[in-house]
């Protein structure tokens, strides 16, 4: 005997697709590290640098493989940092602004005080250093960062000084730092704001 369905059964609705899942996020950044070992030192200590990189300071004692332990644990932080770091920095005009001012003013006033203290610049140059404030050659080429018109006239008069120093003394010994001293009494003020404000000049 045959059945006889009063209604036709519809066809099983297809399966609804299933969404991609959402590419994964970004890896972050990683990290390029610079060891530095100083014997003074006593913990290890982490420091994101201008350029976004890593510095670590191993202390008297410490290994390189620590140091790296060390910064691993602190990933994190060292993200949040240099997330600041590039949110804080100045709109490019301000910085052509600075440079222009930095070479306008700069120059004449290294070349007074060289002049001042009986010594020979033979060149000065302004640039867009991303990790020191100046630097002097053997030659007598004096160059500065275009930066130093953000710090206080001291601050930036002491690194016009430790640059003109160089010229007596190509190194930072006992000697080096009692020409500073000599030329600039209260240089370690300048050392402690650079320290504190520099890195955020950047």
């Amino acid at each position: 005997m045959q059945l006889r369905f009063p209604f036709l059964l519809s066809p099983a609705p297809a399966p609804a697709p299933v969404p991609a899942p959402p590419p994964p996020p970004p890896a972050p950044p990683a990290f390029t590290i610079h060891f530095v070992r100083m014997r003074r030192a006593r913990r290890y200590v982490m420091r994101v640098r201008p350029d976004g990189d890593l510095r670590v300071t191993i202390p008297r004692g410490g290994s390189k493989a620590e140091a790296l332990r060390f910064a691993e644990r602190h990933l994190a932080w060292a993200e949040r940092q240099r997330a600041r770091m590039i949110e804080s920095r100045r709109p490019a005009a301000v910085d052509s602004e600075l440079r222009a001012r930095a070479a306008a003013e700069l120059p004449p006033r290294l070349l007074a005080l060289a002049a001042q203290h009986g010594l020979t610049v033979n060149r000065v140059t302004i640039r867009n250093q991303r990790s020191r404030w100046g630097s002097c050659s053997s030659r007598g080429h004096i160059t500065l960062n275009f930066r130093l018109m953000l710090m206080p006239p001291e601050v930036r008069e002491y690194i016009l000084i430790h640059e003109l120093m160089h010229l007596e003394q190509a190194n930072h010994s006992i000697r080096y730092w009692r020409l500073v001293e000599a030329a600039c009494p209260g240089f370690r003020d300048a050392e402690r704001w650079l320290k504190k404000h520099g890195p955020s000049l950047f």
